[in-house]
């Protein structure tokens, strides 16, 4: 196997089919990975392996699962690794986005952040992880923000909690190095996604990074070629 090509790997993608995910998604199954993600919409999926040819179709799975809930996510790794035997990566691509200082970011809003972004990439962590080191060893890869180094204001929820994300991300390194798992995190800046273009009509899209180009520093980080680094955190 090359340093960047995941032949045979067994990978989950939470949030696949989205816009960064599916990046990931097309990027893995390239590099010969069997990738289960999991989806919300239906219309996503399907157009995701719409795009698959047919080969990486034998290596494509979608399952729902609500990530934000320990039970379904125990269910997605042990699903997975009934059928495959193991499990040697899992990307937390799961996440959202609010605006709003303190003084106008109330509890709910608050609590989503919280949870979407870093209550999800725990949870998913903290199941994958014993089966990782079952299989003697595996790849983490969070998503947290260039816009939160340093910490930002003016989307104080978000900011918090992607800080979280590499907080988790920087500790977990720590307590994985020991199993041969390694832990790492992208940092994008703005990507250009159809959801970004819809809530910024009007924004210079000439420094937005494409998520393909996320989806490589996801992929190097994945790969062999990474098996020394970890608690890295990969500005995009």
């Amino acid at each position: 196997m090359t340093p960047t090509r995941l032949d045979g790997a067994v990978a989950i993608v939470t949030g696949g089919t989205g816009g960064l995910g599916r990046a990931v998604t097309l990027a893995f199954l390239e590099a010969g990975a069997n990738v289960t993600v999991t989806y919300r919409d239906p219309a996503e999926r399907d157009a995701l392996v719409a795009r698959l040819p047919g080969p990486a179709r034998q290596r494509f799975q979608a399952t729902v699962a609500d990530v934000t809930r320990e039970a379904s996510v125990r269910d997605l790794v042990a699903g997975v690794t009934t059928r495959a035997g193991r499990l040697d990566v899992l990307v937390n691509v799961v996440g959202g986005f609010a605006s709003g200082d303190l003084l106008v970011t109330d509890e709910e809003a608050w609590d989503r952040m919280l949870t979407v972004n870093l209550k999800t990439a725990y949870l998913c962590c903290r199941a994958a992880l014993p089966a990782m080191i079952a299989s003697g060893g595996g790849r983490i890869v969070n998503v947290a923000s260039r816009s939160v180094v340093p910490p930002a204001g003016g989307f104080i929820a978000y900011t918090v909690s992607k800080s979280g994300v590499i907080a988790l991300t920087q500790a977990l390194a720590r307590e994985t190095r020991r199993h041969r798992v390694t832990v790492n995190a992208v940092l994008p800046s703005t990507m250009d996604t159809e959801a970004n273009r819809r809530a910024m009509p009007d924004a210079d899209r000439s420094s937005w990074v494409t998520t393909e180009s996320v989806a490589h520093a996801i992929l190097f980080l994945a790969s062999p070629a990474a098996a020394d680094v970890t608690g890295t955190l990969v500005a995009v």
